[in-house]
């Protein structure tokens, strides 16, 4: 083969490589081509999506990625009419998502749930409190995106990323689109975006609302447990020169809804198990902004941002007779990144962090410590990557000093290389760390949960290795990987005699997580496309199965669009293998392991286009009625039925 052609073929792959990314954010190459005596030359250019958390120092182009990364992008979105954003995130390798009222966890390969780092348009939105995210609070916006990075990413992002990252990015938008839909168990959404652009500037202005009626979710239970959800966000960035941008979003969550309680009255025969629980519910209040400067020097090869961000979140419960429970937990954190290219290849990136967390118990009974408590970490961190023609590499170190805990340094190896144009090989390696959490550490309610000021943060090894698989003459791509994870000073829950009240303590022994993920993206045909996910996991915590975390996850996406985009028809299924979970049924309350029987769900849903700027959908979800537990005696949605309209302008 002559170079000439060899080029081109590989111009061709790395333009195409991925091609569902194709609606997600992209930058423009140009491929140079050349015979074989250097004189003929000419190009080939086209888009090549780019991911941004993969590094710190900028987007990066997916066929360069050394990790493992997923996304999903708006026309994913769209087309799966996705509201509630941990639903979508079943579709993504490596995992698992648990939900009841008030609380959805999400776990990466394994870790918990407090170990996966969620951003929301840059913005770190976990709870201080709890050291985790409530992803059931995240309603998917208009024209929104979603990245997922797998593996321990502590190098790059500090303690909260030691099972990997989520970003959310509610992307730009200009125009004005919005839906409005109802359906079964007294449903009620609606959603609308504002966006404009001009030669140098921006802005978007976005409102979702969420509401329904719910359904019993006890055993045997009547009452039903209903939901609502407010979500106000804006973001806007204006161009003060060709070097010097300003940016800015804002975001306001309300999220309000009932919940049941457990049974805790020992001579009962439904004792430890979910129960109609009247007039108890939730109230959670998140307020998130951030301000950012970017300023490019030296024709743009080194760039500087500096960046400001708050995060302030209230959750509160109520019973009969007022409000139960209350905890008030704030976050602000400071960020300088600094990023030099040299020569296109190479590229060095600093960061540095300043980050405090500040948390309050709102207790209404004076029965636990109510003063506020606070945290501050520094994080310093630098990256190296190349990026070759056909052999890409990262290394990434960051040095932690932490006010409560001894400093720790983590580091994160990866490279990946072009075996040809159609076969990518994947490895790396890296460290972890978690911070123990307010709750861990001071407790919630005195007598029954209390703190270990004692802790020692948590610690992680894991290495993978994968493969990116195109075929010639054909649009089927496939990727695998196998990932295995050690973590030490694993953080859990015992109950020491005599008196058996919770308290957390560091294991001894190793937890062990490995895995497989599998994925593949063939288009079959013109309009129909086919999306599939497949996760293996074996994790133990001390030798034993860990909880919430099934061995066998899988989904299939199955997509028809209608020529000249007159219509779309989705049809989704998703499978949860059974796991474990636990149950406190013993009267002495030390929690029994339960077996949770796997489950599949069967989503379907079509769209109409109307007119050129209205269209009508509908959409059925667990299609079958299927009865499920995600959490131990806590019953899940059974069939429901939507239909709407949306209007593009």
């Amino acid at each position: 083969m002559s170079t000439r052609s060899l080029l081109c073929s590989a111009a061709v792959a790395a333009l195409a490589w991925n091609a569902p990314a194709a609606a997600q954010e992209t930058q423009t190459r140009i491929a140079v081509i050349e015979d074989d005596d250097g004189s003929d030359v000419s190009t080939v250019s086209g888009a090549v999506p780019i991911v941004v958390i993969s590094s710190r120092g900028g987007p990066v182009d997916l066929s360069d990625n050394t990790g493992s990364l997923s996304f999903l992008d708006a026309e994913d979105l769209e087309q799966r009419q996705v509201r509630d954003v941990a639903d979508v995130l079943r579709d993504v390798p490596g995992i698992a998502v648990a939900s009841v009222a008030g609380q959805t966890q999400l776990r990466l390969r394994g870790s918990e749930a407090n170990h996966v780092l969620v951003l929301v348009d840059g913005i770190e939105v976990s709870d201080p409190f709890a050291g985790e995210f409530d992803v059931g609070t995240l309603q998917a916006e208009i024209g929104s995106r979603i990245e997922v990075l797998r593996g321990p990413q502590s190098a790059l992002y500090g303690s909260d990323a030691i099972g990997g990252v989520v970003a959310y990015d509610s992307g730009r938008f200009d125009g004005i689109s919005a839906f409005v839909e109802g359906g079964t168990n007294e449903t009620v959404n609606g959603a609308i975006r504002l966006g404009t652009t001009g030669e140098s500037w921006s802005g978007s202005f976005s409102a979702v609302a969420v509401s329904t009626g719910g359904e019993p979710n006890a055993r045997g239970g009547t009452r039903e447990i209903g939901r609502n959800g407010y979500t106000l966000s804006g973001k806007a960035e204006t161009e003060l020169s060709l070097e010097l941008s300003l940016r800015a979003s804002g975001r306001f969550v309300r999220t309000e809804g009932e919940f049941n309680d457990s049974d805790f009255d020992t001579t009962s025969p439904t004792f430890g198990f979910v129960i109609d629980s009247p007039d108890t519910r939730f109230e959670n209040e998140a307020i998130y902004a951030l301000v950012g400067a970017h300023l490019e020097t030296m024709r743009g090869d080194w760039t500087h941002d500096l960046s400001i961000q708050m995060a302030d979140i209230a959750r509160d419960t109520f019973g009969s007779f007022g409000r139960t429970s209350g905890s008030d937990g704030d976050r602000l954190k400071a960020s300088y990144v600094s990023g030099l290219r040299i020569k296109n290849a190479h590229s060095l990136t600093f960061a540095a962090d300043w980050e405090r967390e500040r948390f309050r118990n709102d207790d209404p009974f004076d029965s636990a410590f109510t003063g506020r408590r606070s945290i501050e970490n520094v994080g310093l961190a630098g990256e190296y990557r190349f990026d070759g023609r056909r052999f890409d590499a990262s290394a990434a170190i960051r040095h932690d000093i932490n006010d409560r805990f001894a400093d720790e340094t983590t580091f994160r190896l990866g490279t990946g290389y072009d075996l040809t144009i159609y076969t990518r090989l994947r490895a790396a390696f890296g460290t972890g760390m978690k911070n123990p959490g307010f709750f861990e550490l001071f407790g919630f309610f005195d007598g029954q949960f209390i703190g270990n000021e004692d802790l020692m943060p948590e610690k992680s090894e894991s290495w993978e290795l994968g493969v990116d698989q195109r075929f010639p003459d054909s649009d089927i791509s496939l990727s695998a990987t196998y990932f295995n994870s050690r973590l030490k000073d694993e953080i859990f829950t015992t109950f020491p005699a005599p008196f058996f009240i919770a308290t957390p303590a560091n294991r001894d022994t190793l937890s062990k997580q490995q895995g497989v993920e599998l994925s593949v993206h063939a288009q079959l045909g013109t309009q129909v496309s086919l999306d599939a996910a497949y996760t293996y996991l074996d994790a133990e915590e001390n030798g034993v199965e860990e909880v919430r975390r099934p061995g066998n996850v899988a989904s299939a996406v199955l997509t028809w669009t209608a020529p000249g985009d007159a219509g779309s028809a989705t049809l989704v299924v998703r499978h949860n293998g059974a796991t474990d979970d636990v149950a406190f049924t013993d009267p002495s309350f030390i929690p029994v392991t339960a077996r949770l029987d796997a489950y599949t769900l069967v989503n379907f849903n079509a769209e109409a286009r109307l007119t050129g700027r209205f269209s009508v959908f509908g959409r059925v979800e667990n299609l079958f009625d299927e009865t499920y537990e995600q959490v131990f005696s806590f019953v899940s949605p059974g069939r429901s039925a939507i239909v709407g309209v949306r209007a593009d302008f």
